[in-house]
């Protein structure tokens, strides 16, 4: 198996919810497909998706829920 890492392409605030009263995204364990969102990235009050580029088995987050994050930095962890 190959990992893969998707990657933030903004800094900001990373969330993996879409609000606070909604389930996560994804969580560890969870297929992904190419396009799929795994999180949002929080710039200036406006919110920007983090999709998936591969496809794969999230196997881990790498920043926890409402942590900052830079522009291409690993938010996650796929295998093939």
């Amino acid at each position: 198996m190959a990992t893969k890492q998707i990657l933030s392409l903004l800094p900001g605030i990373f969330y993996r919810r879409p609000a606070p009263d909604q389930p996560p995204y994804k969580s560890d364990g969870d297929p992904v497909a190419v396009g799929d969102v795994v999180g949002l990235v929080e710039v200036m009050k406006t919110f920007h998706e983090i999709k998936a580029e591969s496809a794969g088995t999230l196997t881990r987050f790498l920043i926890d829920n409402e942590d900052a994050v830079l522009a291409g930095q690993p938010v996650a962890e796929l295998d093939d």
